[in-house]
Order: structure tokens, then sequence, then C-alpha cells
């Protein structure tokens, strides 16, 4: 369907854009249209051209790292003298001298409380639902439906051997973390709970008890008519987690959004949010269900006093990086308008319906966007003026945008204090992404070798080191009681055992937060913080000497190439299978992450990021000669029979073919992975995608 546009202040804009923006995210932000749209165009006008000089200085930094690698082919790597380059050629630039980020008015959830952050993608009403709901969960649920404890229920029914189960596993928890004074929790008869610590009775609501630990709550149910409730001495009918503390809203990795449709159903879900109207209605169990945002919660605390506590999940919003543009928008050279640059203004003109109304998301007053994608500190430092020039155009004081920045690319993990310091008085989040790293690390280093294989990616030295660096240099720029610092994503939300034993790490590391794939996780992921003392682990981690930046730079070469046929087999199937299972459904369906099963038939969580590495992996292994076209082809084809095969039960799943738009765009990635602008997925992905929409609505 062609798009119709309509003229403002000299853009081209998608009328179905400008309608949305005119009629629903303007009226009740105090932002007159008129005032918008010349703003906009000032702002394009503006930072376009500095956008585009950021990507052409990406292309040139890699062309020179691809002439010394290529200069020195067949030569044992100098650690040294590459390094000594990357300074030439201002890749690593000079620390900053020491300093301590203020980003002023910052909500407790980010800056003092430890917790479990989802990440959900924008376009799903339903799944964001649920995402900003999962602040509170149940324990029991997380605990009876999962394999977090062995065996399984027995039945259709409820199954009383599974309960008490699942009851004995959260007394033994209580008895851990918030311990009577004297006795356990399993002969609690359900009165006012005597705490070894007092401080931690919070206080009541109705029949049920708040407990207070690590900052986070614990909400003990208490009904003596439930089915659970009814035999327990207490009546304890459930216990609550506080579970997400935070959620971030993903424009970007998660989501197939290629055209002005796409972004105004994007827009729209997070205005939602914003306005706090959000629904989304559905079939379950043969009833229609409506779903709607959590009320706060409503206590007294044990002086009499009233108090609430937030519902919901505090909610971040990721914009898109530098890289791509939108057909929603032209600039008045006819081209595509850079797409961060409209996420970062309409984003925040929609968040204004939160900051001048109810404040149901952020009490602080704040805008929080997660910039993804970043290439070093000037791109930090533009992306810190873009937010300056947002802010004046809607009327809002400095530094009410806050800025989360993923530290995914190697030039910012490898300068990460001086990208920090380009946006010291408004950032409130680093995050370290393996994948999306390690996607960078392979494009980056690309002509120096081939690579280990992708398993062994998580052992290789500068991992370790990106970690480390990424809590180190977070806590000596002044992140602890003020900003988050994150680790990754839990990718497997089935497996629910391993995840307790051991996304435990990410706390006792000193991260505040970690990244989880569902509600249900969440919760469970929830026990970690209090088993944890987070703010105890930093103050003992901010004495640590910063991990070198020799290890961080070590190329992950594979020391040895004498793998087997068979092994080299196995990598490419792996590698393709990956591919295939998401590009299919990204370019047939429109779908940016969902659970794909992998070669193994264990079902992860798959985004933009995972397909990164794969593409770029086999890219690295084909230039090097492990691997012909022909063996790749070859692996694409057997894997095509074994993801349709696992997508059988899908009425929406169309078969692969070496004729299919996904076959096309999955094979792409691998044989133009080289050239792609470092490795990125989204300028394939986004072009077959239009064709599939094309040929949908021809």
């Amino acid at each position: 369907m062609t798009e119709l546009y309509e003229d403002r202040a000299g853009l081209q804009v998608a009328t179905r854009l400008a309608t949305f923006l005119e009629t629903q995210a303007l009226p009740g932000t105090g932002v007159r249209a008129a005032d918008f749209w010349s703003g906009l165009a000032a702002l394009y006008a503006r930072f376009a051209p500095e956008n585009a000089a950021l990507l052409r200085h990406r292309d040139a930094v890699q062309a020179q790292i691809d002439a010394w690698h290529r200069a020195r082919a067949g030569q044992p790597h100098d650690a040294a003298a590459y390094q000594a380059f990357l300074r030439e050629i201002g890749y690593l630039v000079a620390e900053p001298a020491p300093f301590t980020i203020a980003p002023g008015a910052v909500d407790d959830e980010v800056a003092r409380v430890a917790g479990p952050q989802l990440v959900v993608p924008i376009l799903n009403a339903r799944f964001l639902l649920n995402a900003a709901n999962a602040r509170w969960g149940s324990l029991y649920d997380a605990l009876y439906g999962t394999d977090a404890l062995p065996g399984a229920p027995a039945g259709a029914g409820y199954d009383p051997v599974r309960g008490a189960q699942v009851i004995d596993w959260a007394r033994a928890f209580l008895d851990e973390t918030v311990p009577l004074a004297q006795g356990s929790w399993r002969d609690w008869a359900g009165d006012a709970p005597a705490l070894a610590d007092p401080a931690g009775l919070a206080g009541r609501a109705g029949d049920n008890w708040l407990l207070r630990h690590h900052g986070l709550h614990i909400e003990l149910v208490i009904d003596r008519t439930h089915p659970i409730g009814r035999d327990d001495r207490a009546g304890l009918a459930d216990v609550l987690l506080e579970s997400a503390l935070t959620t971030i809203c993903d424009l970007e990795d998660s989501v197939a959004a290629v055209d002005a449709a796409d972004k105004v159903a994007a827009y729209a879900n997070w205005l939602g949010l914003m306005r706090g109207d959000l629904e989304a209605s559905f079939d379950k169990n043969g009833r229609r269900v409506t779903r709607r945002l959590d009320p706060d919660r409503g206590y007294v605390a044990p002086d009499g006093a009233r108090f609430t506590l937030p519902g919901r999940s505090l909610l971040f919003v990721r914009n898109v990086g530098h890289l791509m543009t939108t057909p929603a928008l032209r600039l008045a050279d006819g081209s595509e308008a850079p797409e961060g640059i409209l996420d970062a203004v309409v984003t925040s003109l929609i968040a204004l319906h939160d900051l001048r109304g109810a404040r149901h998301n952020s009490r602080a007053g704040a805008i929080y966007i997660v910039k993804p994608k970043l290439h070093g500190p000037d791109e930090a430092a533009f992306t810190d003026r873009l937010f300056d020039a947002v802010e004046d155009l809607l009327g809002l004081a400095r530094h009410t945008i806050k800025i989360g920045v993923m530290d995914e690319e190697r030039r910012t993990s490898a300068n990460l204090a001086a990208c920090i310091h380009a946006v010291r008085d408004r950032i409130v989040f680093i995050n370290t992404g393996f994948l999306d790293r390690t996607g960078d690390e392979i494009h980056t280093s690309m002509l120096a070798g081939a690579m280990v294989r992708k398993a062994q990616m998580k052992d290789a030295a500068w991992i370790a080191a990106y970690e480390d660096r990424n809590v180190q240099i977070g806590l000596a720029c002044g992140f602890a009681g003020r900003a988050q610092i994150g680790k990754g994503m839990w990718a497997a939300p089935d497996r629910m055992q391993d995840m307790l034993a051991q996304k435990i790490a990410h706390p006792l590391a000193g991260a505040t937060t970690a990244w989880v794939p569902s509600p249900t996780a969440a919760t469970l992921h929830a026990t970690h913080y209090h088993r944890v003392a987070v703010a105890d682990r930093q103050a003992e981690r901010a004495a640590e000497p910063v991990a070198p930046l020799e290890a961080l730079l070590t190329i992950p070469l594979a020391a040895d190439r004498t793998w087997s046929a068979q092994a080299i087999a196995d990598e490419l199937d792996n590698n393709a299978q990956g591919i295939l299972g998401y590009v299919v459904r990204w370019i047939d369906q429109g779908v940016g992450c969902s659970k794909v099963p992998d070669i193994h038939d264990v079902g992860l969580m798959e985004d933009r990021a995972t397909l990164r590495i794969a593409s770029q992996h086999l890219a690295n292994w084909l230039h090097h000669g492990v691997a012909t076209r022909a063996q790749v082809e070859a692996a694409f084809t057997r894997m095509a029979a074994r993801v349709d095969a696992q997508n059988a039960g899908d009425p929406g799943y169309r078969r692969l073919s070496p004729d299919s738009l996904a076959m096309q765009a999955a094979q792409a990635l691998v044989f133009e992975g080289r050239a792609q602008p470092n490795g990125y997925t989204e300028p394939l992905l986004h072009r077959f995608r239009r064709r599939a929409k094309a040929a949908i609505t021809s």
C-alpha cells in the first residue's frame, strides 16, 4: 500500500503519523501542534547531518581496523601494537578525570532498590500489560507451575503434594530472608509476625501482612476461605513478592517496526501506558478477557499511617540507535529521517502525559529512555545534546530525560568511563549485552582471523573483563545509590531451576538489576535480591582495581583450527538453525521477539542481538575458509526442514523454500554479513520485511 504524506514545516510526514500526533499524542501535553512541527523541523536540520557524520565515522574506523589486520595477515597478534594503533586512530580515548554522576531526581526503583528488570516488545499490548503488572508476583504460582522445583504437578486439578512442596520452599525462603524472632515460619499461626528485625514489618492491608527486606516488599496473603489458606495453620494463601521493579518497553531489538504503520502502533501503546488507559482483550479458556493496568496498593503502617506502594513496574522506553532511518517521516531532500531522533522526540512527548498528569509512572518526574548501540563517547555526547534539544522543544527542565546506556558495543565498553562522563548529568543505567557485544566483537575483528566456536565465546578472556569492568567502572563513577548497573537476559524461560541456580551471580557481581524473560521469571529472580545485599556487594567491589583494558581487547581467535568435519558441520547447523528460526517469524509474521526452539528444541527468547552473533560468526568462518559457501547453503537447506518441523503447529507459519523471502533474508545476513554496518541485521531485515508486507497488501 502506498504511504500518503503531508507537509509539516517542510517535513513530509506520513499521514497516519501526523494524524496520531495531532489527535492523540499532542492534546493534553500543553504543546501546540504548530510549535511541535516547527521545532521538530529545526531539530532535524540541526542533528540529522551530525547523525550521518557519526555513521560515516563508524565506517571509517572499521575500514582502518580492517586495513591493519589485512596488512598483518598470517602474523602473530601483537597486543601492544594493536592497542597503540587503536589509540592513534581515536578508537581508544583518554580516561576522564575521576567524577561522580549527578542525574538529579531519580525514582527509588532505579537509584536505590535492587531488583529484576523485564524487557518487553512495545508492539504487543498484552505483553506490555503483563510486564507492567509484574511489579507483584505470586511466589506460589511461580514455584508450582515451573520446573523451579523438582518434579511437576500431577493431574489436571490442584496437586496437594506439589502444593506442599511449594509451601515448604516458600517457608524456608521466609526463614532465610525475614526470620522470626523465635521459631520458624513453618509454625507461624498468622498473628502479627514478630520479626528478628522489627523494622521489617512494614504494615498490613486487611488481613494481609507486608514485610520489607533489602528495600523490597513481601506480602503475606491471609485468606482462610481460600483452597490453600483454609488448610494452612496461618491461613496463608499466597506469598506475593515485589518483582519487576522496572520494565523496558522496547522499540528496538524485540520488534519488527519497518514503516509508519508499525511506528504508530508502537507509539500508541506507549501512549496508553503513559495515560494509564492501555487495554488488551483476548480469549482465554473460552471466555473474553480484558487486561488493564493494575492500581497502586494501599497499606496501613504499624503506627497507623496510611501509605501506598506502586502497583506497576516503573517503565523505561528503549529507542532505536543511530543507524536506521524511517519512512514514517521524510526530510526536505526526500530522504528518510533518522529513526532514533524521531523516537527521542515522540516518546518524550508522549511521556508528558505522565509528567503533567497523574504521575502513575515516574513519581520523581523523569522520563527514562534506554539508548542502545552507541559507539563510543562522541555518540553518547551527541545523544546528550539531542536530549537537551528535545527538552527545549517540549518545555522540560534540563535533564528531565534520563538515559540508560547499553554497554553493548566494543568501542563503548573500551571507553566506558568516557561514555558515562558524556552523559553524566542524566545517566541512570548501564547494562551489559553479551550477544550484541559479541556480534560487534566478531565484526570489528572480522579480518583478524577465524573466531572460536560460538559456545566458547562465553569463556573468552574479554567476556570476563567486560562483565567486571561494567560494574567496576560504574561504581567508580558513583552509580551506587544513584543509578542502575545491569546484567543481561536469562534466555531460557522454561528453565527456571537453572535460573535460580545461576542468576544469583548477577546480584553477587554487584549489579542492581538483571533482565528476565517473563513475569514468572521476575518473581523467582526477586528471591536473589533478598538473598544478596547488593549494596554490601557494591561496597566490597568498589575497592577492586578495574579489570585491565588489555584483557577486554583480547580477540577471541581460534588458537587451533583443526576442527573435524563433523564439528564444522555442527557449528554451521547450529548457527543456520538459529538464524532461520528467528528470521522466518520476523519476515513473514512481523514478530521481533519470541520463544524460538534451538537446534536441541529448547525454547530460547530470541531477538536481533542473537541473530547478529550467529550471522557474523558464519560470515567470519566463511571469510577465513573454515567453511565454503556451498557448505553454508547446505546447512541452511538442512535446517530449513528442521525449522519447518518445529513450527508445524503454527497455523500462520509459511514453510521455508529457496525462493521464500525469509530464506533469502537469512542467507543474505551471512553472505552479505561482512558488508553490513557493524554487522547489524536491521538493514536487511527491514528490506525483506517491507517486501513481505507489500506482498501481503498487494
